[in-house]
């Protein structure tokens, strides 16, 4: 249904406020139908979820931004809030909580069923951004001396609690994980099988203290829909399913974007967020840079001699800095995308610099060569302009612009990797920290390249 027509009924329902009707339509429209009216009528987004089943009030809260869930978690009367949060999938549970306040996690734990306060308890202790955040306790087991039929009752019995049954976890009496297998395997398997036929004992876990990236990893390489989580002896704790993984993958790919373009990273949708915080999350690097580039005009009065003799240096500035600051921005934005898909990691710094260095000397070449063209058309065309030393002006430029397009390259590439291997964020070295750490040192190269060029001519 479009959401013109979808709004306009909904209007009507609201109108006649026959509560009956109104929790038959929604309950009668897809998931993400029901979430864009929520965002279209925010003073009813209460209303709509508590008007709802359960089980699809469940699926709209799941896909709705946290600054809505955190209003229609405030306002829901207490029994409907305690239902919500018990029938919530125990990692979107944990997700949705851990972004809230302690206090207000606190209260809101003492609604949940015991089982389920366990639970999250649990999930809440594992540390911020680790899998065990991520895992879901619910899914199927069995063990190695049941059989196919065995498995089959098991499954029916169980489930339909659990949020995938794709796979099915093999365990001893120890609860230690021996394998996964397939649900095909037992679909296609006689029933009298045993489960220990079927195993191959080539199981792929991960830990419940790995750091999310890990699980992103490791559902790239291996084509799984979900993988199982161990403690450090091996116990089975729980699953991580695929679309908990690409939710966390979208939104370290939002957060690197915002500090590549020179920002902390936002906790708000940009819209939603009040002025004043998003003015300090922008305004520390903006005074970062700025203090930074204040180092250019200190290079420049360093040269101040040398730019009061041949003031037709100056004009070259800006096209030397920018170039410089374009080629890092280049690298560094290449380099970071390439180390958060996993293409490039830390052992390959030597290769990353080999090819920068290819790459900058051809670039630079080709910049240098465009730059000397530049004054010579210039002079062809009015040769008063850069006098009769124009051709080792010329040759300045040209160098210069070799030398601070190969240097900011270097700096783009080298950073992120000398960041990561220091333990920080690589999209800390954005694409405006590098291109104002390049500003400064390719006015010193191209002034040095001026000084050596140009001694006794026009210096």
């Amino acid at each position: 249904m479009a959401l013109e027509q979808l709004t306009q009924e909904f209007e009507h329902l609201l109108q006649t406020g026959d509560n009956l009707e109104i929790r038959q339509f929604l309950d009668d429209q897809n998931i993400s139908d029901i979430a864009e009216l929520v965002y279209e009528y925010p003073e009813q987004e209460s209303k709509i979820i508590a008007g709802m089943a359960v089980h699809r009030a469940v699926g709209v809260f799941k896909i709705l931004e946290f600054p809505t869930q955190q209003r229609i978690i405030q306002t829901l009367p207490p029994s409907k809030t305690a239902e919500l949060l018990n029938e919530l999938p125990a990692d979107d549970r944990t997700s949705f909580l851990e972004e809230l306040p302690s206090n207000a996690v606190r209260e809101l734990i003492k609604l949940m069923d015991p089982n389920e306060r366990k639970i999250t308890l649990s999930l809440l202790g594992y540390p911020e951004n680790s899998v065990g955040r991520l895992m879901n306790p619910d899914y199927v087991y069995v063990y190695e001396y049941n059989t196919v039929a065995e498995v089959l009752d098991t499954i029916r019995k169980v489930g339909k609690n659990t949020e995938t049954i794709d796979v099915i976890y093999v365990i001893n009496e120890k609860g230690e994980l021996l394998d996964d297998i397939r649900i095909r395997e037992f679909i296609l398997a006689d029933p009298d099988m045993k489960v220990a036929d079927l195993m191959d004992e080539r199981t792929i876990a991960l830990n419940a203290f790995d750091d999310q990236e890990v699980a992103n990893e490791a559902f790239k390489m291996n084509n799984r829909v979900a993988l199982p989580v161990v403690s450090n002896s091996n116990k089975l704790l729980g699953i991580v399913t695929i679309d908990d993984v690409l939710w966390v993958a979208s939104e370290e790919f939002s957060e690197d974007i915002q500090k590549i373009g020179g920002t902390e990273a936002l906790d708000q949708p940009y819209l939603e967020m009040p002025l004043l915080r998003l003015f300090k999350k922008r305004i520390v690097w903006l005074i970062v840079l700025f203090l930074g580039e204040m180092l250019t005009a200190t290079a420049m009065a360093y040269f101040e001699d040398e730019i009061a003799k041949a003031v037709v240096l100056a004009l070259f500035v800006p096209l030397i800095i920018s170039s410089g600051g374009n080629s890092g921005s280049q690298a560094s934005t290449l380099i970071i995308q390439a180390m958060a898909v996993g293409e490039i990691s830390l052992r390959d710094w030597w290769r990353v610099m080999r090819r920068e260095i290819s790459s900058g000397l051809l670039l630079g070449t080709v910049l240098g060569l465009v730059g000397f063209l530049r004054i010579f058309v210039w002079h062809s065309v009015t040769p008063e302009i850069y006098g009769e030393h124009w051709m080792m002006l010329g040759i300045t430029v040209g160098v210069a612009l070799l030398g601070v397009v190969l240097w900011g390259t270097l700096c783009g590439s080298m950073l992120p990797m000398i960041l990561k291997r220091l333990g920080a964020d690589p999209a800390v070295s954005s694409a405006p920290f590098v291109a104002t750490l390049v500003d400064v040192t390719g006015l010193i190269i191209y002034f040095s390249v001026a000084f050596l060029t140009l001694s006794g001519k026009l210096l």
